[in-house]
């Protein structure tokens, strides 16, 4: 996993948008954020996986593959869908199991986003409450284990003032300690 500032230059989403020289943010600089972050082979990965989920109270997974074979016909507006600034009220919980792709996440208070390339391996934990949008780099294929604390879940909640006074939100920046 690498993190880094994305340079907000117009372009196709899926592209790196990384500044030259690039800008990167460290696990401990992304952990402030309550953003945690594993590497873990996939050979084998079942056992240290399912530790962190007995750890971390998830119950319940499934796997999502997102590529035009994967999702056929609704691809397109998946991805658009996916790469709408959002928050969501439980933790979002990715392990990568092939592919590759981007979750970008807003650094509060600054407003910036925090680019996060992920790839196989990697095991990345989103809190509730922080804004962030997902799509694929240039290669158009992830194939990912999504674990839940809860039942299977995915309601994305667009920014907006509504979800700047949402309890989850509210709780996130108090969590890094930001707001009231």
């Amino acid at each position: 996993m690498r993190a880094y500032y994305f340079d907000n230059l117009p372009g196709d989403q899926r592209a790196p948008h990384d500044y030259v020289p690039s800008q990167p943010v460290d696990a401990s600089a992304l952990a402030k954020m309550s953003v945690l972050s594993w590497h873990i082979s996939v050979e084998g990965y079942e056992s240290q996986v399912d530790a962190i989920a007995r750890e971390r109270g998830y119950k319940n997974r499934d796997t999502i593959n997102v590529s035009k074979e994967g999702m056929g016909e609704v691809y397109e507006a998946k991805i658009k869908g996916f790469f709408e600034e959002h928050m969501h009220e439980d933790e979002e919980i990715r392990y990568i199991l092939s592919g590759s792709g981007f979750f970008d996440v807003r650094e509060t208070p600054s407003d910036a986003w925090i680019r996060i390339a992920v790839a196989p391996g990697d095991l990345l934990v989103l809190p509730a409450g922080i804004y962030h949008r997902f799509t694929l780099d240039e290669t158009d294929a992830i194939k990912a284990l999504r674990l839940f604390q809860d039942e299977p879940k995915w309601v994305p909640h667009a920014r907006s003032q509504a979800t700047d006074v949402n309890v989850h939100r509210v709780g996130y920046l108090q969590a890094i300690g930001v707001g009231a």
